[in-house]
């Protein structure tokens, strides 16, 4: 009896899928860039210090990490962990003083961003965003506001400065939300501070 080709082929097939949703952490102390592999399209967590944060979305398939201080750096500690279409990015100990971050993804990616302090902007980037910030300035560019389903912006106290929305807010507990026909959400929500969308 011939053996079925379809069952000799099947273990390699599960086989490459095992490898292709693999998870490999990365963890660096001290050491930048920190960089790995990650698909376009896919859906990264990040859990950041506080400090000065630029994310860029750029064309390919890599996260890449790199930071500057004029403070030790020797201590600060990134984590990146992907997962098929899943990753996490981590930053801890970060100095103060004028620590700044720079995180490269891929320009379609959904984000998922929290902060304590400082202030975080995004640009570049085609899809899902959902961002956080307790207290500081978030800013975010827009690109074509038709892209999106809903967009929701709030500040405890501070400001909402929605241009491309037509709303600018300042005071207590102002906010801004919009719906649209595109497929995309934006969150974007500070607790002190001010949001800025251009």
């Amino acid at each position: 009896m011939r053996p079925n080709p379809i069952l000799l082929a099947l273990p390699f097939s599960l086989l490459s899928l095992a490898m292709a949703t693999r998870t490999v952490e990365l963890a660096e102390v001290g050491k930048q860039p920190v960089e790995t592999s990650f698909p376009s399209g896919g859906s990264l967590r990040m859990h950041l210090c506080s400090s000065g944060v630029g994310i860029r979305g750029l064309e390919g398939s890599v996260v890449r990490l790199a930071y500057r201080s004029e403070k030790d750096t020797s201590e600060h500690k990134v984590r990146l962990k992907p997962s098929g279409t899943e990753g996490s990015v981590r930053v801890d100990r970060c100095p103060h003083d004028n620590f700044r971050i720079t995180v490269e993804v891929p320009r379609f990616a959904d984000l998922h961003v929290r902060m304590v302090a400082g202030q975080l902007d995004v640009k570049g980037i085609t899809g899902n965003k959902d961002l956080e910030l307790n207290f500081g300035e978030l800013g975010v560019e827009v690109g074509k506001t038709e892209d999106y389903a809903h967009v929701d912006a709030s500040v405890v106290t501070g400001e909402v400065d929605g241009a491309p929305f037509d709303v600018s807010k300042g005071g207590l507990f102002r906010s801004l939300e919009r719906k649209g026909a595109g497929k995309y959400r934006l969150h974007a929500q500070v607790g002190a501070g001010q949001v800025s969308f251009k």
